[in-house]
């Protein structure tokens, strides 16, 4: 099954903000997996949707967009918990 926007999109628009010459928020699939699974439990948990159109869809296709589209932000490691995902 593809998934829209693919892995490397994801990773593309997470790190498209960075300064050339950085390291990168986002280097695996498993940064994308972990952010949107975590987005996702936030939304079940009743955080309301950042994106339009999100009525009837599932959390993590919600989610997926919300990354996707720079809604949610990814933080480096090193960064406080408490300032994003």
């Amino acid at each position: 099954m593809m998934m829209h926007p693919s892995y490397t999109e994801m990773i593309e628009a997470v790190n498209a903000d960075q300064e050339d010459g950085t390291t990168p928020v986002v280097n695996s699939r498993y940064s994308i997996v972990m952010a949107t699974s975590h987005r996702a439990r936030q939304i079940v948990d009743g955080d309301a949707p950042l994106i339009e159109n999100a009525e009837g869809r599932k959390a993590l296709s919600v989610a997926v967009d919300e990354v996707f589209e720079g809604k949610v932000k990814i933080l480096h490691d090193d960064s406080d918990p408490a300032d994003g995902i």
